[in-house]
């Protein structure tokens, strides 16, 4: 008896073997400091920013009305919901956010999901090139078809503007409400965001089961019956995928609006932020909590959705849809379309660069090349040259190569480390997704993404701004915004790979006391490499082409983007056209050197 005594534990062991238990596994070491992190990064600034909504700031509306120069208030609150500013402040704006967010998912979801229908499920000619060309706007700046909707459509007649090419070739001037306002941005926005719907609705299309449609044509049932009573039911999930994440991104989105002339909150919120700093910190509340609702529908719809069983053991070949003379009808107008908003505004761009004014295409109707310049380009010295503000050409130009470091070093760290950080928290969540700390730490990690730009922005410019983090206008700043903004790009990728890794490849090499860091770099990354490149590709590419991420936090000579819009603000088109040209360039180059090193590709399998 007293033998067997000695071998009972005190609760004290049985408490530290169940500590040692815990840390001995990597997965769980990652969950709880990735957890901590992630919560602080995450929920410092949303506290920052709520906390600025009741600050009285010197020199502002609210130090106007309470007669203050410090101190607490709720005034912002009553001013901008109850003011008589109220309707052109807070509603309106409101409102054509939500009008474009809701009518840009119309747009991506009808004209990408058709063209992944014909990809996928028909006889379409030339399919492998217009699969790759079709991506091209979403890998370029989201401003990019704004800037090409104004160079074709505005003119001095309708906009006040200088003259697109269709008002100076052809004199064709197009109303204003298809120029500027809600509409182009919609459908700017749309464009832009379509290859996310191909890529999603594109994915279930490809690997459908065949059996489905098999069985309902043995039946006789009609194939307008099959499409909307089999097909289109099968793509929700993907559907639904697209309308939250693109409807989040578009409520974000300032560079748009903000060159189409449309109100929303990003723009308001910018224009408001000097002298309405509080009642803009509330807009910005406003659009997260639009983000956390998102996020809260994306829980639901996990949860209570349908079976959608799309891939199963046995199936036959998908039947591919014979279009007949069709196929060649629908892809030369696929092509001309994909020309437009892929191909035209790399040539439009390089074509703005050579203008002597803005709108002078008089060398397209004359045949005279003397109507060119290349002053743009090639001027040394910023002294005789007249209507340059005393900038140099863009090959002389410091301040801007200084800012293409500047950009490229910020996207260099920024895919590294929420590279990194996306993958370990995949591998982890992965390992224990069954944990409710793993599916908090997986929500917490996605949450930044589902908020608009524009509002992570200036939630981190209230945080950075404080005396006590002080990281305004620094490229650390940039880095620490980037990273938390692009985890979910790595995370997501990471994670739906290693699901796809049997728990026995890694317990093999348990078994032969194989460290965790020689399995990870030897045996997990190895078999998963292609989608932990993406994890690591998508952040660097987001990052180059960011604007309303990083415009409330540094200044304009930093970065790029930011350039950009200082050189579109000032007036001098040719910069800002030749900043977008080297910045298309050098995503489209870092995209194929990576594609042909690694094979990974956003469109890959889909439309081959």
């Amino acid at each position: 008896m007293n033998s067997s005594a000695t071998l009972v534990a005190s609760p004290a062991t049985i408490a530290w073997n169940k500590v040692k238990t815990f840390f001995s596994k990597p997965y769980n070491v990652i969950l709880l400091l990735l957890g901590i992190v992630l919560t602080v990064t995450t929920v410092a600034p949303i506290v920052a920013i709520v906390e600025d909504t009741f600050k009285i700031h010197a020199g502002t509306i609210d130090a106007h009305l309470t007669k203050q120069a410090t101190g607490w208030t709720v005034v912002n609150y009553t001013d901008l919901f109850t003011s008589k500013l109220a309707k052109a402040n807070l509603w309106k704006p409101l409102c054509n956010t939500v009008l474009l967010s809701v009518g840009t998912c119309v747009v991506s979801i009808l004209y990408g999901g058709i063209f992944a229908f014909l990809i996928t499920r028909t006889n379409l000619a030339w399919r492998q090139y217009l699969s790759s060309i079709f991506i091209f706007p979403y890998i370029m700046p989201q401003w990019t078809l704004a800037v090409v909707w104004q160079n074709l459509f505005y003119s001095t007649k309708i906009t006040g503007t200088s003259d697109g090419l269709l008002a100076s070739l052809f004199h064709i001037y197009m109303p204003k409400w298809f120029c500027q306002g809600l509409f182009p941005s919609l459908m700017v926005l749309g464009l832009h965001y379509a290859p996310f719907a191909y890529i999603l609705i594109g994915g279930i299309f490809r690997n459908m089961d065949a059996n489905l449609e098999e069985a309902a044509t043995i039946l006789d049932t009609p194939k307008r019956r099959i499409m909307f009573r089999i097909t289109l039911p099968m793509v929700k999930p993907a559907i639904l995928s697209t309308i939250l994440l693109v409807f989040g991104s578009a409520m974000g989105s300032y560079p748009v609006p903000h060159y189409m002339q449309l109100t929303t909150l990003s723009t308001k919120y910018v224009s408001m932020n000097s002298k309405y700093t509080g009642e803009a910190s509330i807009l910005a509340i406003i659009m997260m909590v639009f983000g956390i609702a998102i996020m809260l529908l994306n829980q639901l719809s996990l949860t209570s959705r349908k079976s959608y069983t799309t891939v199963t053991g046995k199936s036959g070949q998908i039947s591919k849809i014979n279009l007949g003379a069709a196929k060649y009808v629908l892809a030369i107008i696929l092509v001309i379309l994909t020309f437009f908003t892929s191909i035209f505004p790399i040539i439009s761009f390089a074509f703005e660069t050579f203008l002597p004014n803005p709108g002078d295409y008089s060398f397209l109707y004359t045949g005279n090349v003397n109507n060119l310049t290349t002053k743009w380009w090639l001027t040394s010295e910023n002294v005789t040259e007249q209507g340059m503000y005393g900038q140099k050409g863009i090959l002389y130009n410091a301040e801007i190569w200084k800012a293409f470091g500047g950009t490229l070093w910020v996207s260099v760290c920024c895919a590294l480390v929420a590279g990194t950080i996306g993958t370990l928290v995949g591998y982890a969540v992965a390992k224990q997704r069954r944990s409710k700390w793993a599916n908090y730490v997986n929500s917490v990690a996605f949450l930044p993404y589902l908020m608009p730009s524009i509002a992570v922005g200036a939630a981190l410019f209230v945080l950075f701004s404080s005396e006590s983090v002080r990281l305004y206008n620094t490229y650390t700043g940039l880095i620490v915004a980037g990273t938390i903004k692009y985890i979910p790009f790595a995370s997501r990728s990471s994670l739906n790979s290693m699901l796809q890794l049997s728990g026995e490849i890694e317990e093999a090499a348990i078994i032969q006391d194989i460290p965790w860091i020689k399995r990870m770099t030897r045996i997990i990354i190895p078999i998963q490499k292609s989608s932990i490149i993406s994890g690591y590709l998508l952040p660097f590419m987001t990052c180059l082409r960011e604007l309303s991420l990083f415009m409330l936090l540094c200044g304009q000579s930093r970065i790029l983007s930011t350039m950009l819009d200082y050189f579109d603000e000032m007036g001098l088109y040719a910069f800002s056209s030749g900043i977008n040209l080297l910045l298309i360039i050098t995503i489209l180059v870092f995209n194929t050197i990576v594609n042909k090193v690694t094979g990974a590709s956003l469109d890959k399998g889909i439309g081959g």
